[in-house]
């Protein structure tokens, strides 16, 4: 069973390593060229024109490399995949239109917001309202009513409010994704470290899943999750995917991932932490992205309030630019930090086990 994982990774990486100077060529003949701001770092200027919308590929990438794995290793696809897979293509459409209107018919803002919201709230309520679905045959559905950090605690929600914190997760770190993605490789590096982090909980999850409890050593500490394999597997193709894709968006970057892959990755996190029960430890897991949103937010404030700016330039990585850091420096020095986040969320998922032992 454990194939898959290892399969579905080496499909995603094959598959944007190959596949992306092919999405490249064609965006650059078509002419779909960012565009950049003009109030940004002086440094920027020479990315205009720089093919973007590459979301595309790895989005197409981790859904092949899924389903190839399930073909070459001969288990059926799961709920939870699915539906994981679907909220990452839902987002990923939404921001694809965004970028498709900003670049090809010349409109600097792309959707209007309210149709760039009602896209993302139509994709957020069916992933939430059919994630209560498809209960396995000991009742669990890919998600929970309950809230959790690493398992589900307290009392249920309800359906209802599930669907609004569900949403409320999904916006927020799609924001904090496509905040992210301001400078060569920032983004689709942080995310490679996430998605490998929760390859790493799903594995777990399912060696330690209350559906073994009888050959468990501590039932106690097992884990409710309906297809924590399969979560483990969507992981895997989605760090290939992204490591492939960062060969040609690293400085100096061939290809941008746009709207359209950075709205699918903050979908496809926030799936993986709703289905996973791991709904507060993806805040610590994705610090980076929360970090830098709240650079805007902290900014937005201050200067609506007291008039004055807090930092140079908000997000936070424009900050530190404009104070002399290369945008290399920026890039590696972000990733060192995502990579302690990810450390400490991964430490703090294994005391909970292990507190429970």
């Amino acid at each position: 069973m454990m194939k898959q994982i290892l399969f579905s990774g080496v499909i995603g990486l094959f598959l944007t390593l190959v596949g992306t100077p092919l999405l490249i060529k064609l965006l650059a003949r078509k002419g779909y060229g960012q565009y950049i701001r003009d109030d940004g770092p002086r440094e920027h200027a020479s990315k205009r024109g720089t093919p973007t919308m590459g979301g595309i590929a790895f989005i197409l990438a981790t859904i092949a490399a899924y389903f190839l794995s399930k073909l070459i290793t001969g288990y059926p696809p799961t709920y939870s995949g699915l539906l994981v897979l679907g909220l990452m293509f839902g987002m990923g459409l939404v921001g694809f239109l965004d970028d498709y209107i900003k670049i090809v018919k010349r409109r600097s803002l792309g959707l209007r917001a309210k149709a760039k919201m009602a896209g993302q709230l139509i994709v957020g309520i069916a992933f939430a309202v059919l994630s209560l679905q498809f209960s396995d045959a000991r009742g669990n559905t890919p998600a929970s009513t309950k809230l959790s950090f690493i398992t589900d605690f307290g009392w249920s929600i309800g359906p209802v409010l599930f669907v609004v914190w569900a949403l409320f997760m999904i916006l927020a770190m799609s924001n904090g994704v496509n905040l992210t993605d301001g400078l060569d490789g920032l983004a689709t590096g942080a995310s490679v470290l996430v998605f490998g982090a929760y390859t790493f909980i799903g594995v777990w999850q399912f060696q330690e899943s209350c559906a073994n409890a009888g050959t468990l050593t501590n039932p106690g500490a097992c884990y409710e999750v309906r297809d924590p394999l399969d979560l483990a597997v969507v992981a895997s193709a989605l760090m290939g995917a992204c490591l492939g894709f960062l060969w040609w968006n690293t400085s100096p970057a061939k290809i941008f991932m746009g709207d359209t892959g950075s709205l699918a990755l903050g979908g496809v996190l926030t799936g993986l932490a709703i289905l996973s029960r791991t709904e507060l430890l993806v805040a610590i897991m994705g610090g980076l992205f929360v970090l830098i949103t709240m650079s805007v937010v902290i900014q937005v404030g201050s200067f609506r309030l007291t008039g004055k700016r807090v930092f140079r330039m908000a997000p936070l990585q424009h900050h530190f630019e404009l104070k002399g850091w290369s945008e290399v420096l920026v890039v590696v020095r972000f990733w060192i930090i995502q990579g302690i986040c990810v450390i400490v969320g991964l430490g703090l998922f294994y005391a909970g086990w292990a507190a429970d032992k």
